[in-house]
């Protein structure tokens, strides 16, 4: 796994450690995107884990989100198709779900990703969540 606390100066002793048990819980770098995902709210543009802010406060805790969510996005779409599809497989596999709506997934970049990084996500998504439908229908 990532050092996904590496660019955080804001995540140090206790916050890192938490951080990195949180995070480790989690098996696929896909599922660590729905849960960083899961933790901004779109309404305030702000982000919280409550073991975090009550640690570091709001403002750091965010930004230290903030970085980790990007970090877990770039590391997502620096892979290969094959490793993304593999790894989608088993997130899906893992969580009982099936490969469902595109809709369900198209919303996990960051809100920091520039706009081609989040076109190859949807791009590659899109192929990926199609390539498990067929694999999935033809057995």
């Amino acid at each position: 796994m990532a050092d996904f606390t590496a660019s955080s100066r804001a995540l140090r002793g206790p916050a890192t450690e938490l951080w990195r048990n949180v995070l480790r819980q989690i098996p696929t770098v896909f599922g660590r995107l729905v849960f960083l995902a899961s933790l901004r709210d779109p309404a305030t543009d702000r982000y919280m884990h409550p073991g975090l802010t009550r640690m570091l406060g709001g403002s750091e805790a965010d930004r230290a989100l903030r970085q980790s969510h990007y970090q877990v996005f770039s590391q997502w779409i620096a892979s290969s198709l094959e490793e993304q599809k593999v790894d989608l497989d088993d997130y899906l596999r893992r969580s009982g779900q099936e490969t469902g709506s595109f809709r369900r997934f198209r919303n996990l970049a960051p809100p920091t990703a520039r706009d081609v990084e989040r076109q190859l996500y949807l791009i590659d998504l899109e192929t990926l969540l199609e390539l498990i439908r067929c694999e999935r229908g033809a057995s």
